[in-house]
């Protein structure tokens, strides 16, 4: 028996998003019982071939295969985002300077501010006088801004401070490529954008058949999700 007009017009709003319940009511349905109706549907075999038939023409029209697509998806949930965007705290300039006093650079660093310290004095002379005080590199130099802080530390109390870093993304894994959605400028700074991990799981679960009976889910998935986690 060929599908009704109502059948055919579910099946082509079924594969605009696949929510069956939203598919059955654009096709006209009930709403107060449009999931029971849809739960029918989906059940129906003809309506099942017809579902079917349309995935796979789509998918030989664009050359991907539903394997693909799901790595995709596996990509995209299993990703982590610390490779793109993530908070850090870092040591403060007395964490590793000598007996935690402050810590330079370099000597450059270090002669750059005796340097600003005179300027000052002198362009001070003539006012209220004032005697010159000249930083001290008593702490040594060496200071790398991106250690975790020391846990002694008298200044910070092994705080530190926060940083947000965002990594350069030409340099990120395949996995985290496919998480990241791009970034743009706004007011507040950088934003940057990811896919949403739940949602791609949540496609790997409906792809995979989770939410239904377990038989029907197709083997060849199935044995390709197992390979990923092995």
């Amino acid at each position: 028996m060929a599908l009704t007009a109502k059948q055919k017009l579910f099946v082509k709003e079924y594969l605009v998003d696949l929510n069956a319940t939203q598919a059955a009511i654009r096709a006209k349905y009930s709403a107060k019982t449009a999931e029971q109706q849809a739960s029918r549907l989906l059940s129906n075999v003809k309506v099942q071939e017809a579902i079917q038939k349309a995935m796979n023409k789509r998918a030989e029209k664009v050359e991907i295969s539903a394997e693909q697509v799901l790595q995709r998806w596996i990509d995209i949930a299993f990703a982590d985002p610390n490779e793109i965007i993530h908070f850090r705290r870092v040591c403060c300039r007395y964490c590793f300077g000598i007996e935690h006093q402050y810590q330079w650079i370099d000597e450059t660093e270090y002669e750059a501010a005796v340097k600003i310290a005179k300027d000052e004095a002198e362009a001070g002379k003539g006012k209220k006088k004032k005697a010159v005080q000249l930083p001290s590199d008593r702490g040594g130099y060496g200071f790398d801004p991106l250690i975790r802080p020391h846990p002694k530390c008298p200044n910070c109390h092994g705080e530190g401070h926060g940083q947000l870093h965002i990594n350069d993304t030409r340099e990120l894994s395949p996995k985290a490529k496919a998480l990241y959605a791009g970034a743009k400028s706004t007011a507040a700074g950088l934003e940057i954008k990811m896919h949403d991990q739940d949602k791609a799981l949540d496609n790997i679960a409906r792809h995979l058949g989770m939410f239904k009976d377990e038989s029907k889910i197709d083997l060849t998935i199935r044995n390709k999700l197992e390979d990923f986690f092995k």
